[in-house]
């Protein structure tokens, strides 16, 4: 069967374009070969900084023939007096068909003309030419180019195109530039170990025949050798390294031909912080730093570079990155130097001219907006004055560091050098640990803040962020959301859960939003329901995705329409998030299953009465003097029983109390719908309806205070 290769060579492409340019020819090429009929046994995606390729192998050497009904017009339409009109006529012609190959066949709207249209497949080489160009040009990326009158966009210009189907050269032409770009057999290799360009006599020697003149194109191959490479430098070294994964991935598409060389540096500098050296290593030079041990704690004044040269040239090649490692941690050692000159506070005037956003003034009016919102949570929290002092420090020095020559010249920093420089300037340690805890979580996989001075002002700062930018109306659309805000709303959330931070929400947001409109002098009446709706759509998404809680169960505790219960979701952060996790629980060992029923079918019929859902107290809603069976009696004496243990549910957060009472209430209830001393609920006296619908209403409101039972599925 036959294979093509297809090679579109280039100038030196972005790692960053190239990873996802792989990623897109992954799934698109497939998707393009089904779409027209070609099954095939592999599509391997290939490249290098010059190169971006793929081979096709197990091609069929045509379509496979197309047989298809193709209903036409109206068969009255089509005949009349037996005789086509000009509509079977037109059919036919638009079909390619002779009128005798029409048949009238009957449907559920009457006879129409259908035709049996067979077309024959064509020849994969005249589709592979048709959608070589579609695969190409509708790459996507950031900053593509445009060259001459050319309407192609591509990250770097084509400079040649390899096109094989097995040994026959496809003929393909890319526009590029105004100059046209024709396919060949010939493609560049390694510009410095093997300059000479090299033919492939056919599609599957590709891989083969490049790596025969010093070029690995498959990505997976080259990390395998590099990070083999890298860790036997390591040993030989004594000591270790961490394969930082954006840096592996960078480092793999910079290089066709990896070759790990070892660097080294003055032990002077070590008298860095280590996150000053890994930081110029990793995110400006693409070095892979050299610790002493696995612990990651200390440097050897070592490193070790993934060079795409001469393998024998690699002493010349270590000279020129020491060269610039030194002078980027002699600026680092400048910077610090400088900035240890003065206590970390004396920075903050100079926030004063940093722009937080052009609406919103200065990072310094935002840090005095943190210490604000860091006192009331402290608040809430009845957090000792030490404790409240502490918290207060640490907001007011939390973006400090940002305005420092380190963390100006190296951003990667902020919060790093800002505990640093808080130790140095005499800072309470927690005060210190604060400030880089605060930014946390980063990102999805990200440390969460373990001092609960770093967890107030996280939440402090990310509540600030929150009301501040949808009060100038810059809300999240669609997949936009360029100030982070679903991820701060997400942290807010998880750093409550984690720490256990019995924060309320609702009033937050309403004091953050008061001083909000107070300071900016604007009507903020619009802000809290936006950011209501905004924080509950972040707790239903976590709870379904972080805590994998049935979509159903994620209704019951947060309410479909329900204020009362989306009041609740947003007052007691841990509440719903317990009242969710122990729904899931005894969905999973059955328990659910044993109330279902009975506080599902009160809640059903309690509906039609008219009982507030607050109220838990039987005897301010119920007439025992009504009762006309046991069963009542019983139902409303298990529910004066059943007030007590609610209540306690209801201030530990102990649900177990609840359902084991609602278990013990289930068989009363049971045998006041269908026992030997059953009711009629709808009882024709008025009164006694409104008793026995109480009765019902009481159950639900008990059973209300875990979960809305009515949003529950059954055995879902």
């Amino acid at each position: 069967m036959p294979a093509f290769l297809l090679e579109v060579g280039t100038e030196e492409l972005p790692a960053s374009f190239l990873s996802d340019a792989i990623v897109q020819w992954q799934q698109r090429i497939p998707q393009s070969l089904a779409a027209n009929s070609l099954k095939v046994e592999a599509v391997e995606v290939y490249g290098t900084p010059r190169r971006l390729a793929v081979l096709i192998t197990g091609l069929p050497s045509q379509q496979p023939d197309k047989e298809e009904e193709i209903k036409g017009p109206p068969a009255q339409a089509a005949f009349k007096d037996g005789k086509p009109t000009q509509a079977a006529v037109g059919f036919a012609k638009k079909q390619g068909v002779e009128l005798d190959a029409l048949e009238i066949r009957p449907t559920d709207k009457g006879d129409f003309v259908f035709v049996n249209k067979k077309t024959p497949g064509r020849p994969v080489a005249d589709i592979i030419s048709e959608l070589v160009p579609q695969w190409v040009w509708n790459l996507e990326g950031k900053r593509l180019m445009r060259w001459g009158s050319g309407d192609g966009k591509f990250s770097r210009p084509i400079r040649w195109l390899v096109a094989l189907l097995d040994e026959n050269v496809l003929p393909l032409e890319l526009e590029n530039g105004g100059k046209k770009v024709n396919s060949d057999r010939l493609s560049q290799t390694h510009r410095v170990l093997h300059p000479e360009p090299v033919s492939i006599p056919q599609a599957t020697d590709y891989v083969n025949i490049l790596c025969d003149a010093f070029v690995t194109v498959n990505p997976e191959e080259r990390k395998h050798i590099i990070k083999e490479q890298v860790e036997a430098a390591v040993q030989k070294l004594g000591g270790s390294t961490v394969f930082y994964p954006d840096l592996l991935e960078e480092v793999i598409n910079l290089v066709e031909y990896p070759t790990a060389v070892i660097g080294k540096f003055e032990e002077e500098f070590l008298e860095l912080p280590t996150e000053v050296i890994t930081t110029v290593m990793v995110s400006h030079q693409r070095y892979f730093p050299v610790f002493k041990d696995n612990s990651l704690q200390e440097l050897l004044p070592k490193f070790i570079t993934i060079s795409n040269g001469d393998p024998a040239k690699s002493d010349i090649i270590a000279v020129g990155n020491e060269r610039v490692i030194r002078a980027r941690l002699a600026d680092g050692r400048f910077f610090y130097e400088a900035d240890l000159a003065k206590p970390l506070e004396s920075f903050l005037p100079q926030l004063e001219k940093v722009t937080f956003q052009e609406d919103l003034g200065s990072v310094r009016a935002k840090v005095e907006r943190i210490v604000n919102i860091a006192e009331k949570i402290s608040g809430q929290l009845q957090l000792e004055a030490d404790k409240r002092q502490k918290i207060q420090r640490a907001a007011l020095l939390c973006k400090a560091d940002l305005v420092t020559q380190m963390v100006y010249e190296f951003p990667e920093l902020q919060g790093i050098m800002g505990e640093k420089y808080a130790l140095a300037s005499g800072e309470d340690a927690e005060v210190a640990k604060a400030i880089i805890e605060h930014y946390l979580p980063k990102n999805a996989d990200d440390t969460f803040p373990q001092t609960l001075t770093g967890q107030v002002v996280g939440l402090a700062d990310r509540l600030d962020t929150l009301v501040s930018i949808f009060g100038v109306n810059l809300i999240p659309t669609g997949s936009s959301d360029p100030f982070a805000l679903r991820r701060a709303a997400n942290a807010i959330i998880n750093i409550a859960w984690l720490a256990n931070l019995k924060i309320n929400l609702a009033t937050l947001l309403e004091q953050t939003k008061a001083d909000f409109a107070t300071s900016f002098d604007k009507d903020a009446a619009f802000l809290i329901v936006s950011l209501r709706e905004f924080f509950l759509q972040r707790i239903r998404i976590l709870l379904r995705e972080e805590k994998q809680i049935d979509y159903d169960l994620v209704n019951a505790v947060l309410g479909e329409n329900d204020p009362e219960y989306t009041e609740r979701a947003l007052r007691d952060l841990l509440d719903v998030r317990d009242r969710a996790l122990y729904l899931q629980q005894i969905r999973q060992d059955g328990t659910l299953d044993k109330i279902y029923e009975t506080v599902n079918r009160s809640t059903r019929l309690a509906a039609q009465g008219d009982l507030d859902v607050q109220q838990l107290e039987p005897t301010a809603v119920v007439n025992p003097e009504l009762f006309q069976k046991p069963s009542e009696s019983a139902f409303y004496n298990a529910l004066v029983e059943l007030v007590p243990q609610t209540q306690a549910a209801q201030s530990t957060r102990n649900y177990q109390l609840l359902v084991s009472a609602l278990e013990k209430i289930a068989p009363t209830v049971s045998n006041f719908f269908d026992g030997a001393d059953s009711v009629l609920i709808m009882d024709s006296n008025p009164d006694i309806k409104r008793n026995r619908l109480n009765l019902l209403g009481l159950l639900r409101n008990h059973a209300r205070v875990l979960a809305d039972f009515g949003a529950i599925v059954k055995n879902l």
